[in-house]
């Protein structure tokens, strides 16, 4: 019985589980509630990418309306294989939060914590796998007023100003994504993004058609945090709660990647994204260019959040650089670095949240000493940081390796070297903060204060995604193995959809002529 509806699932559970997490109201109820929530769907999720990778699409006909007439859920590799990394990521932030919300939100905003974590997780969840492009906004705007509440959780006052930011943004974003639907929608009749990609290759050139191309980029590239439209991302996972900032950072951002790469592929078509409007161009030159503004903005900040949030915009500018490239080595290296930097950025800002708790700052200075205080906090952090800038046997390294051999197939050596020296600018912004961890002594102000390593509750979500870090850095199958399936289905999608549009086109040509 439930194995029919498993594709709807990851979404239904955390969406009905919200509002109990805010009845049970205690704290210990409602967090053991929300991980158990996003435990299942991690486990839901595992299912799904199995039964994807194995038997192909999932179609799902919400209420038994048939597709292009009622709202479809669709699995394919692709969105099981990022659904994957977001419901992992949410359950082990969740185990992490136990603690890490005593010092950074307030004892009676902890159950809303837990609520609106659990009703983020099912607005991202269900943003990759709807089928259904107006549901897609339906589920963007519950994950983002969910983000807004938990970046204004935080007891720092500042977050009020980094949420209304992110809310002023964020809505802009949205806006536009709504408008470029709308212009499809009036254009083709339809709101099915299979049926969408068939109809829009039916009008050739049609300006209303560009235009909705041209805000659907725009609004998405904002909520992606995509140099220059980043403005939001800095202030937000700066004074964010740190559990807030590990989730976000690890999937947020991760999900509109996916949701630019499926309109591009599975709606509009590489064709007339790249070619027609010339699209490939503009994201290569955004993507270089924020990889080299943002690592060097990393470079001179002195809050680690902040530097770890530079970093964050400089590494969306590597998976939006694989997808300029248009091929499937291209996209699957951006696949790769959307998993693998979940990994990164998850580990880094639990790291910098445990310290946080112990120390009550997480500006350079504080880090001082802390690689003898607190030495499995700093070890989790400093294998993370090798993975960002991309040492071998990490995580890191496999994403890059993949993205400097997709541009050097090409014939690309500009992209690869600059790829390469965007891991010099890494190992600068990550090496200042070892350098104040292991070869600076603790100041004298702080020697009387009792200084330790935080607790296993903190630690062993910590060293969870260290772990996965080394090991998917080691074995790289499973990830190399869904990333490939997942590209080559979204090119043979994309050419499914451009051979039909062609017949369809000839076969009108062949009426016309005998008509005539």
């Amino acid at each position: 019985m439930l194995e029919q509806h498993l594709a709807a699932l990851p979404i239904i559970l955390p969406l009905i589980a919200a509002p109990i997490a805010l009845i049970l109201g205690r704290t210990v109820l409602s967090w053991g509630f929300a991980t158990l929530v996003s435990g299942l769907a991690f486990i839901l999720s595992w299912q799904l990418l199995s039964a994807a990778l194995s038997e192909g699409v999932i179609s799902y006909a919400v209420g038994g309306w048939a597709p292009p007439w009622g709202i479809e859920l669709r699995v394919d590799a692709a969105n099981a294989f990022v659904l994957l990394a977001v419901t992992a990521i949410s359950t082990l932030v969740l185990v992490y939060s136990k603690e890490s919300i005593e010092k950074e939100v307030k004892v009676a905003n902890h159950a809303l914590f837990y609520t609106a974590h659990l009703l983020c997780l099912a607005g991202l969840s269900g943003i990759l796998i709807t089928g259904d492009a107006f549901n897609l906004f339906v589920f963007l705007e519950i994950s983002s007023l969910a983000t807004y509440t938990l970046v204004s959780l935080a007891s720092d006052r500042r977050c009020l100003t980094a949420a209304f930011r992110y809310l002023v943004m964020g809505t802009i974003g949205a806006t536009f994504i709504l408008i470029g639907v709308g212009l499809l929608y009036m254009k083709t009749g339809t709101l099915n993004m299979m049926d969408l990609a068939v109809r829009i290759d039916a009008y050739d050139s049609s300006r209303t058609i560009n235009t909705g191309l041209a805000f659907i980029m725009v609004g998405v590239s904002i909520k992606l945090a995509l140099f220059p439209l980043h403005m939001w991302l800095p202030p937000a996972y700066t004074h964010a709660p740190s559990a807030v900032t590990a989730f976000l950072a690890s999937t947020a951002t991760k999900v509109a990647v996916y949701v630019m790469i499926r309109f591009i592929f599975t709606v509009f078509g590489i064709d007339h994204v790249f070619v027609d409007m010339g699209m490939g161009l503009i994201l290569m030159v955004l993507a270089v260019v924020a990889i080299f503004k943002c690592s060097y903005m990393a470079t001179v900040q002195s809050n680690v959040k902040t530097i770890l949030a530079y970093s964050s915009v400089a590494q969306i500018g590597y998976m939006i650089l694989g997808l300029s490239l248009v091929s499937v080595a291209g996209l699957m290296a951006s696949m790769i670095h959307i998993f693998n930097h979940a990994l990164m950025k998850g580990a880094l800002f639990m790291a910098v949240g445990a310290v946080f708790y112990r120390v009550g700052s997480v500006d350079i200075k504080a880090f001082a000493g802390l690689g003898r205080k607190m030495p499995l906090t700093m070890a989790a952090f400093t294998i993370a940081g090798l993975s960002i800038i991309g040492v071998p046997l990490t995580a890191g390294f496999v994403s890059k390796w993949y993205l400097v051999t997709a541009a050097l197939e090409q014939g690309n050596w500009i992209v690869a070297a600059l790829v390469l020296i965007g891991s010099l600018f890494a190992i600068i912004y990550i090496g200042r903060v070892l350098e104040a961890a292991y070869f600076q002594k603790l100041p004298e102000s702080r020697k009387s204060e009792n200084i330790k390593e935080v607790s296993w509750l903190m630690l062993v979500p910590m060293w969870v995604i260290v772990i996965a870090n080394i090991y998917f850095g080691i074995d790289t199958s499973l990830t190399t193995e869904a990333a490939s399936s997942a590209s080559e289905w979204l090119f043979q999608t994309n050419n499914m959809l451009e051979n039909s549009a062609l017949e369809n086109n000839v076969s009108e040509a062949n009426v016309q002529e005998v008509s005539s």
